[in-house]
């Protein structure tokens, strides 16, 4: 599990150079079960480019109206588990929607969606992602059977010396 060592400190601009990189690329998330996935060292593995910033912002975008990213508990999977229950009560799948054509799970899919949120901004500190001890990526993934999920991921900082 990751967890950023990161120490709140400021940063004044002599630390790092000045003008601003742009990074962006498209990721993969190989299917998943419906429910919260913490998949932060996923990221990781395929953004190796946030450990050349000294200081910036990593943003995440899912590309799908039926998933969503949250920051929460990277620690204990029981979280993510009360999380899935939780939401699966607030929109049940036998509330009688119009838009069903995609099937029972589609039309709760893209509330939950609405309610989690399709992206995050997170800080990028010596090039690690500042995250807090017990915080993580989550993927929700609201749909029983879902496919990969496309995510856009750009990173906006100074980069190391």
């Amino acid at each position: 599990m990751s967890r950023s060592n990161v120490s709140s400190r400021s940063t004044d601009s002599s630390s790092f150079k000045f003008g601003s990189a742009w990074f962006q690329k498209k990721i993969n998330i190989r299917p998943v079960l419906r429910g919260c996935h913490l998949i932060t060292d996923e990221i990781l593995k395929q953004v190796p480019e946030i450990t050349k910033f000294s200081i910036g912002l990593l943003h995440i975008e899912i590309m799908h109206t039926s998933a969503s990213l949250a920051l929460n508990e990277n620690w204990d999977p029981d979280v993510r588990e009360d999380m899935e229950s939780f939401l699966t009560e607030l929109v049940p799948e036998s509330t009688p929607f119009r838009h069903s054509c995609e099937g029972p799970d589609d039309m709760p899919a893209h509330i939950k969606s609405c309610f989690l949120g399709s992206n995050l901004t997170i800080p990028i500190t010596d090039g690690v992602l500042n995250l807090g001890s017990w915080q993580g990526v989550w993927l929700c993934e609201h749909r029983n059977r879902a496919g990969s999920r496309k995510m856009m991921v750009t990173i906006n900082g100074a980069l190391k010396d």
